[in-house]
C-alpha cells in the first residue's frame, strides 16, 4: 500500500457511541430556565397534551450534550473535512464570505411581502444576478423564481409549451431526451404534460444524430440536452442537433444544471439553445446536499422572455422618492420593481425563489469576476482530465476521449475479479474520501462518476489516485476486505433494501 493512504482511524472508536437517550441519567440538567418574565398562559386542553411519563426526554449535563453533538458532526462527511468527488453534483468548497454576506441584516431580515421601495437593495442584487446569468449564457431572459434544478427544468418546459401553443401548435407534446440524460429530465417532461421519446447515445458518447433526425417530427416540442453530458463530455454535434430541432419546428432546452465546465468558455445561447437552467447551488457556491436549499434559475432567448415565471426584476430610471432616502450614503438613480411578464407561465412557488441562495451566487460572481469564473471552468477541466489520465490504466473509461468537468470510470474490470463498484465506493470511506456517484449514467456498467471540481489541490487529487490504486491492489490481495467495507465507520454495511422499506425513525431503548 502506498505511503499516505492508510485508512482513517474511526472517530467513533475513540468515543462513546451510545445514542442521546441511552446516555440519559435521571436528575441531570443541561440548563436551568429563568423565571418567566411574562404572564403565564393557560395550558391547552388535557386531550391535546401528551403524558409527561411518555415523553422520555433525555436528562443530561450540558457538557455531555455538547460532546454528543460535536461527535455527530465529526462523524459526518462534509466538504469542509473530506474530499467529496460526487459526480454530477459539484460538491465544491464554498467560500465562507458568501455565507456571511447572505447573513447581513439587510438580506436576512427582510420579508418577501415588503413593498418594492423598501427592499431596493435586495431587488438590485436580483436584477444584477439576472444580468450576470444572461451574459454567462447569452440567453438574456432570466427568471430567478425556480427553487431547484428540477423546478428550473419544469419551468423551462412549461415555457416551451406555452410558446408553441401561442404559435398555434398545441399538438406538439413530445420531449426528445437522450438515454444518458439526468433522471429528472423525463420526470419534468411528464409533469409538464409531455410524452417522452428516448434518443440513443452513439459509440463516442454523443447524441445519435441519425436517431434524433428520425424522431424529430411535427410532434416534437422540445429536445432536452444535458451539456456537458452525464458522461462528462461536450456535445460536438450541438450545432447540427439544434438545426435539426429548429427545422422540425421545436425548441432546444439545455440542462445546464452544472455550468462548472462552461463558464467563460462557451455560451449556450450562442450555440442555438433556446432555454436552459442553472443550479446556482452547484456552480455558484452554495452548500449543496442534505435536501436543500437550492436555486435553479431559467434563462431563455429574448423571444421567450415574456413567458418567464413571475416575478422578474426590472429597472426603471427615476429619482428616489423621499428626501430621507436621498440623505442615505448611497442614492440609487434607478428603481427596481418586481413584475409579471406579459405571457408568464405564472408562479411556480410562493415568492421570489431562494433569496439567500441568490445572494450567495451573486457574491461568488462579484468576488471572482469574469476572469475568475473562466478560471473556475479551466481548473475543473484540468482536474478531471488529470484524474482520468492517472487512472486509465486501472479502470475502464466510459468513453476514451478528453472529458469535461467530470470523468466516468467503469469498474467492470474490478467486478470481473469479484469486487463491484459498490464495494469500491464503500472502501473509499475507510480512507476518508466520500464515494463518487455510483451506477450512473445507467448506460455505463459499474459506473463511478468522479468530479474533482476546481477547488481541490493537486495533492488531494494525487491522494485520491493513490487510494484508488491501493483499492485496486486490495482486490487482488484481499478482496473480502473491500467487499465488507467500510470497517472504520460507526456503521458498516447496511441492509439498504430494508432501511428503505422499513426505516427506524425514532429512538428505541437498548435491550440486553
Amino acid at each position: 500500500m502506498s505511503e499516505g493512504v492508510v485508512p482513517n482511524a474511526s472517530v467513533a472508536d475513540m468515543h462513546d457511541r451510545r445514542l442521546l437517550m441511552d446516555r440519559s441519567v435521571s436528575g441531570r440538567r443541561a440548563i436551568e430556565m429563568p423565571a418567566a418574565d411574562v404572564p403565564l398562559a393557560e395550558m391547552p386542553n388535557d386531550d391535546l397534551l401528551r403524558d409527561a411519563d411518555d415523553l422520555q426526554l433525555p436528562e443530561m449535563s450540558q457538557l455531555d450534550v455538547i460532546r454528543y453533538f460535536t461527535l455527530l458532526s465529526r462523524l459526518n462527511f462534509s466538504i469542509d473535512t473530506n474530499f467529496y468527488p460526487l459526480g454530477s453534483c459539484t460538491m465544491k468548497y464554498n467560500p465562507k464570505l458568501n455565507d456571511q454576506v447572505a447573513s447581513l441584516g439587510g438580506f436576512a431580515n427582510i420579508h418577501p411581502l415588503q413593498t418594492d421601495d423598501s427592499v431596493q437593495g435586495a431587488l438590485e442584487v436580483m436584477f444584477e444576478l439576472q444580468e450576470w446569468l444572461g451574459e454567462a449564457t447569452a440567453l438574456p431572459g432570466v427568471g430567478l423564481a425556480p427553487l431547484a434544478g428540477a423546478q428550473g427544468e419544469y419551468a423551462g418546459l412549461l415555457i416551451a409549451r406555452a410558446a408553441l401553443e401561442m404559435r398555434g401548435e398545441s399538438h406538439r407534446k413530445v420531449a426528445l431526451i437522450p438515454d444518458s440524460a439526468h433522471g429528472t429530465n423525463p420526470a419534468s417532461a411528464a409533469m409538464a404534460g409531455m410524452d417522452v421519446v428516448t434518443i440513443k447515445t452513439d459509440e463516442f458518447g454523443n447524441v445519435d444524430v441519425e436517431d434524433l433526425r428520425a424522431k424529430a417530427d411535427e410532434n416534437a416540442c422540445v429536445f432536452m440536452l444535458t451539456i456537458p453530458s452525464t458522461l462528462g463530455l461536450f456535445e460536438p454535434n450541438i450545432i447540427e442537433i439544434n438545426n435539426i430541432i429548429h427545422d422540425a419546428g421545436g425548441l432546444v432546452y439545455a440542462d445546464g444544471a452544472n455550468l462548472n465546465a462552461l463558464l467563460g468558455l462557451v455560451k449556450l445561447g450562442d450555440l442555438g439553445v433556446d432555454i436552459c437552467h442553472s443550479n446556482l447551488h452547484k456552480t455558484f457556491s452554495t452548500p449543496h446536499g442534505g435536501g436543500g436549499p437550492g436555486a435553479g434559475p431559467v434563462m431563455v432567448t429574448e423571444e421567450l422572455a415574456s413567458f418567464l415565471p413571475e416575478p422578474v426584476v426590472v429597472k426603471s430610471d427615476g429619482d428616489v422618492p423621499s428626501p430621507a432616502r436621498r440623505e442615505r450614503a448611497r442614492v440609487r438613480a434607478q428603481q427596481y420593481h418586481l413584475t409579471r411578464p406579459d405571457n408568464s407561465i405564472g408562479k411556480i412557488n410562493g415568492f421570489h425563489g431562494s433569496f439567500s441562495i441568490l445572494v450567495r451566487a451573486y457574491t461568488y460572481m462579484q468576488s471572482l469576476g469574469g476572469d475568475g469564473l473562466r478560471a473556475v471552468s479551466e481548473n475543473a477541466l484540468i482536474n478531471a482530465n488529470y484524474i482520468q489520465a492517472r487512472l486509465r490504466d486501472r479502470f475502464d473509461l466510459a468513453v476514451d476521449r478528453l472529458c469535461m468537468h467530470e470523468t466516468v470510470l467503469s469498474g467492470k474490470r474490478q467486478a470481473d475479479r469479484g469486487v463491484p463498484a459498490l464495494s469500491i465506493a464503500k472502501r473509499l470511506l475507510d480512507y476518508g474520501i466520500h464515494a463518487p456517484t455510483m451506477y450512473f449514467p445507467l448506460i455505463v456498467p459499474e459506473a463511478l462518476m468522479v468530479e474533482p471540481t476546481e477547488t481541490e489541490s493537486k495533492e488531494t487529487l494525487d491522494r485520491f489516485v493513490a487510494v484508488m490504486q491501493a483499492i485496486d491492489d486490495e482486490i487482488d490481495s484481499d478482496p473480502d476486505s473491500v467487499n465488507h467495507a467500510p470497517h472504520t465507520l460507526p456503521n458498516t454495511r447496511l441492509d439498504e433494501a430494508t432501511a428503505a422499506r422499513r426505516p427506524v425513525l425514532r429512538w428505541q431503548a437498548e435491550t440486553d
